[in-house]
């Protein structure tokens, strides 16, 4: 894709400070947007706004409290007076282990960071979305949302299948309001090393080396997918050339779901 496909466009990112999330951020600021960066950590967000450049600017925020949730997109409304495109980035999920042995805990902090965060954010925009009869919304799944491939993370499944039907709800009842609302469903996308994905290797039965592996396997590529090539189709997506897709689930995967 050539030109600037989101000139005069703002969008907010959540969890957007690194791997997938900051990948998108800098694609729609190389193409016009400015974005609205939200994530935990300040010094994270501080060095990502300053990667993306000048259109970025950064919000602290835990996406699990709905409050702070809902925070991000009214600072982004009161900075810019518009969101044009949602990404609802935020997600994964800790406790890893086999239904019989999940703990409470770690099933409703799934569903709280991958499902509910989503849906506040999303609560939240639609009304300015509505009113100017435009509005992109992306939820980032994952592969697992279309069947599951690994043990131990039938909680984040069980989320990001969930996140699926959220995103065909809202392509529904927002569709003839001007607002789009799709999901990416990228396979494994190496991001640097991360304690979770160890844990979940580890719950699993496998070394970080053979978890890495299961994945590449699973591909028609034999390959992992970047996050570059995730941000490339969100960037589809965000534009007018993504005007006429809406509650589509879009595989990044390297061919491993089988739908």
């Amino acid at each position: 894709m050539t030109g600037r496909s989101l000139d005069g466009r703002v969008a907010v990112v959540t969890g957007g400070t690194d791997g997938i999330g900051l990948a998108v951020a800098r694609a729609f600021a190389e193409h016009g947007a400015a974005v609205l960066l939200s994530g935990r950590s300040t010094e994270k967000g501080a060095q990502a706004a300053a990667e993306v450049g000048e259109a970025a600017r950064f919000v602290r925020a835990d996406a699990t409290r709905r409050e702070e949730a809902e925070a991000v997109i009214d600072h982004a409304l009161d900075a810019f007076g518009r969101v044009d495109v949602l990404v609802n980035n935020v997600g994964g999920s800790a406790g890893f282990a086999r239904v019989h042995e999940l703990a409470d805990e770690a099933w409703r902090h799934a569903m709280t960071l991958n499902l509910d965060s989503a849906f506040w954010a999303t609560r939240r925009v639609l009304p300015s979305m509505m009113e100017r009869r435009h509005g992109r919304i992306i939820n980032m799944s994952s592969v697992e949302g279309k069947q599951a491939t690994m043990p131990a993370i039938s909680h984040y499944v069980t989320a990001k299948h969930a996140l699926h039907g959220f995103t065909k709800a809202v392509a529904l009842e927002y569709g003839r309001h001007g607002v789009t609302c799709n999901a990416l469903c990228p396979g494994a996308v190496p991001t640097g090393s991360r304690p979770s994905g160890d844990a979940a290797a580890e719950a699993a039965g496998m070394t970080r080396e053979e978890f890495v592996a299961h994945f590449v396997d699973a591909t028609k590529t034999g390959r992992l997918n970047t996050a570059d090539e995730v941000a490339a189709v969100a960037l589809l997506l965000a534009g007018e050339a993504g005007a006429g897709i809406t509650g589509a689930l879009w595989s990044v995967d390297g061919g491993t779901a089988s739908w």
